[in-house]
């Protein structure tokens, strides 16, 4: 088969005067699944670790229990597998991407089959470099024939890398667009080089969602950068955030190794202020009891999933002994109500008084609000908005409501 470098196919596409923009109709608020990588990894010895290796066993292993779970019942829609599916070389005959044949026997599209039998989407790994970031075969000179791949298999995802690629930004827009072509939608996921020199609009109209910063790690420490960064980019991230189009804040760690139970609740509830998606990446065979109530919690799932689609803005943070107060707000539908958050990252090990009005977040109802906590359903209000919200918070948690005007 002929080959051709991506920036050949972009010249050919720009020539022709065909459009770049995604036009899926995906993704109208921030979508919601489970991913593969940051809890599996790379991880393919399965004569060692028959049950924690990339395979097919896995996949349908995590779609029982997405299923079985009440997570697909709750919005966790889509099943993802990352990097290293791929075997080490093309099919020689027709140069087209397989899984590797041991541990994906008969091919990829039995298994997506199987996941699409449970009433999951299927999302799928992919780089437009020569190479995926763990050494698998990548999309560059493929593009137009891995597109048409994805879609015979019925992939309804495609998460897209830059690893080893000499025009990133430039091949991930040409496969955005010969993905359009195939006339599938794909829920079109981009890493965060599709963000050059830190712009932070989400893939141009190219993506429905990009990586805004690091990749997340399983720490306490990681996932407070990360907040932290949107906090700093408040102003920047909110204008090019919205329904079709969404900043990526990275997978949700809750129920993995190393987060307490109130840090997951931090990176859930602040994922859902952020309106980020909200991927899972844990052993959903394996997981602790509260840690399945926090990616269930109805409450916080609907602030992210809000139809509104506008991401919260940090409006004050101020320093404590050994951390800081921040507060959050994000509007939500129908107009006037809003998710309020108070994160403590004080991890000194003791209590953190906190004592706020309404007016610190920009609430100005002056018949007041009605206020519920999303995660221990505790009442506060009415409160005005000069009334003082008086709160006695444990190190590294968070105080999240949701704040209804009175009438």
């Amino acid at each position: 088969m002929k080959m051709f470098p991506v920036a050949v196919i972009y010249s050919v596409v720009l020539i022709n005067y065909l459009t770049l923009a995604l036009d899926n109709g995906l993704a109208r608020t921030p979508p919601m699944g489970w991913m593969s990588w940051e809890r599996f990894r790379c991880f393919t010895d399965c004569e060692a670790e028959p049950d924690n290796c990339i395979s097919a066993k896995l996949l349908m292993q995590m779609a029982d229990q997405m299923v079985d779970g009440g997570y697909l019942d709750a919005g966790y829609e889509y099943l993802a597998v990352d990097d290293c599916w791929m075997a080490h070389q093309r099919n020689t005959s027709d140069g087209r991407l397989m899984a590797d044949p041991q541990r994906f026997p008969g091919g990829m599209k039995p298994v997506i089959d199987y996941i699409h039998s449970k009433g999951l989407k299927f999302g799928l790994y992919g780089d437009v470099g020569s190479k995926t970031c763990q050494g698998y075969p990548g999309n560059e000179f493929y593009i137009p024939l891995d597109a048409e791949t994805y879609a015979s298999w019925g992939v309804d995802m495609l998460k897209i890398d830059c690893c080893y690629a000499a025009a990133s930004v430039e091949g991930i827009e040409v496969m955005g667009f010969f993905l359009n072509k195939t006339g599938r939608p794909f829920l079109y996921v981009c890493c965060s080089c599709a963000n050059p020199q830190g712009t932070y609009t989400p893939g141009a109209n190219t993506c429905n969602t990009v990586r805004s910063y690091m990749d997340v790690q399983d720490s306490w420490e990681n996932v407070y950068q990360i907040i932290s960064f949107y906090g700093d980019k408040t102003e920047e991230f909110i204008d090019a955030a919205g329904p079709g189009h969404w900043h990526d804040a990275d997978m949700l760690v809750v129920g993995d190794y190393g987060l307490s139970l109130n840090q997951q609740k931090i990176q859930m509830g602040m994922w859902a202020l952020f309106a980020s998606p909200l991927f899972m990446s844990v052993d959903l065979r394996d997981i602790d009891v509260e840690s399945k109530k926090i990616l269930l919690n109805k409450e916080v799932i609907a602030i992210s999933q809000d139809p509104r689609g506008i991401q919260g803005r940090r409006m004050f943070k101020f320093s404590v002994r050994q951390g800081n107060v921040e507060g959050w707000l994000r509007p939500l539908s129908p107009k006037g109500k809003y998710a309020v958050g108070i994160l403590n990252s004080n991890n000194f090990g003791w209590l953190q008084y906190v004592n706020k009005t309404l007016s610190d977040f920009g609430l100005s109802n002056q018949k007041g609000y009605d206020l519920t906590e999303v995660f221990t359903g505790k009442k506060y209000g009415p409160l005005k908005p000069s009334d003082e919200l008086i709160l006695k918070m444990e190190p590294t948690s968070l105080f999240l409501a949701v704040a209804v005007p009175l009438s």
